[in-house]
């Protein structure tokens, strides 16, 4: 565990002293785009923070092998992969955040560094099936790798609508990998020191490094540069993690807990997802384009309810957060029923916190009208009272 601690405290040194160099690079480099209709921020705000991600999630990984704990989670050459395929994903978003790239071009170059991280050895091995578990041909599993990665990457590219939104979902996206991970290694009797912990540990640190520079009021935003790396690098947990407990009889795996690693990170963004696909739906019906972009997404319509900018995105927190750990403890913990009504109390809390702000306004609103009746009641008495004197 000490391994681990000074990992992610190398991720977030890195990244947090990173970013103001990043900052200032971007200014000069002219990656401050003006402020468009459906941005919710007034100022212009420099881009391309995802190079510190990166900067910081490459340190650690480097340092990382340095340590004796650690250096057996090198033996194979997926880190490299992950590495080159980050780069791949740096330039393209660099190259959107500067000077904007088409849908078509991001998609290629996504296409691109998801195949590059295939051919490293980072590959789905099986999926969940009711009832079995369906194993994967190299060519399938190589497929649907590639799709997975691609989609999550877009995924968190469109929760990145708030200031810090993107990077504190990924961070507890991981910390939940991580727990899981962990907890089940301890439980199963497996190596603790592991290649999906590192990496989901060292991305908890690099995203906590940059939020510290990126939540509200923002300083610097990520960028597709960073939030296209942070999808990347989720995805590179999930598939990793699910190749650790792969159902073939070496563990006593199963249940909920089997299917997590597939499952969790889908439930973490499942917010961004859902977005994302009424957005796409939303645009075609109209007859736009899917890659057209508006101001009707779900941090959007927080604001819209009267949430300050900060709220909404604590909000978008708690939700990822109760999502995540509610489903990492139903796969540790052998008290479903303890855990489903806990996450029910505090998911009522949620809601009500959601719908604060309407509620405010209507107790206003009768406030209000209470008042003017009292008043024209009041009037009406005093002009009695004066036609009668």
């Amino acid at each position: 565990m000490r391994e681990y601690a000074l990992t992610f405290v190398i991720a977030l040194a890195v990244t947090y002293l990173l970013t103001p160099f990043v900052r200032r690079a971007a200014i000069t480099f002219g990656a401050v785009p003006p402020v468009r209709d459906r941005d919710v921020h007034s100022e212009p705000i420099p881009r391309m923070g995802g190079i510190a991600i990166y900067g910081g999630f490459a340190a650690a990984m480097l340092i990382s092998y340095r340590l004796p704990h650690l250096q057996d989670v090198f033996v194979y050459n997926t880190w490299r992969g992950l590495l080159l395929a980050g780069g791949v994903i740096i330039v393209i978003g660099i190259i959107d955040d500067r000077w904007g790239m088409g849908p078509i071009p991001k998609l290629a170059g996504q296409t691109l560094a998801a195949g590059i991280m295939v051919w490293s050895g980072v590959q789905m091995l099986w999926l969940p099936v009711p009832g079995t578990q369906l194993s994967l041909g190299p060519w399938l599993g190589a497929l649907v790798s590639i799709l997975l990665i691609v989609i999550t990457i877009n995924a968190v590219n469109f929760a990145d609508g708030l200031d810090g939104l993107a990077a504190g979902i990924v961070a507890i996206s991981s910390f939940a990998f991580f727990a899981y991970y962990y907890v089940a290694a301890v439980d199963q009797g497996f190596e603790r020191q592991s290649y999906p912990a590192m990496i989901a540990i060292i991305l908890a640190g690099v995203c906590i490094g940059f939020l510290l520079h990126n939540f509200n009021p923002a300083r610097v935003f990520m960028g597709d540069t960073g939030a296209m790396l942070l999808g990347l690098l989720l995805t590179a947990i999930t598939i990793t993690v699910t190749g650790q407990f792969y159902p073939d009889g070496r563990t006593s795996v199963h249940g909920v807990a089997l299917f997590m690693p597939v499952f969790l990170p889908l439930l973490v963004i499942a917010l961004p997802l859902a977005d994302l696909v009424l957005a796409v739906v939303r645009r075609t019906m109209a007859g736009k384009s899917p890659f057209a972009p508006d101001k009707k997404h779900l941090h959007h319509r927080l604001l819209e309810l009267g949430h300050s900018h900060a709220r909404a995105v604590l909000l978008m927190y708690l939700w990822a957060a109760i999502i995540a750990f509610a489903s990492v403890s139903l796969s540790i913990f052998d008290t479903p029923f303890v855990v489903l009504t806990v996450t029910l109390l505090v998911a009522a809390c949620a809601v009500g916190l959601i719908t604060l702000p309407r509620l405010r306004r209507r107790s206003l609103a009768r406030a209000a009208r209470a008042s003017a009746a009292a008043g024209s009641g009041s009037a009406s008495e005093s002009a009695k009272s004066g036609s009668a004197g």
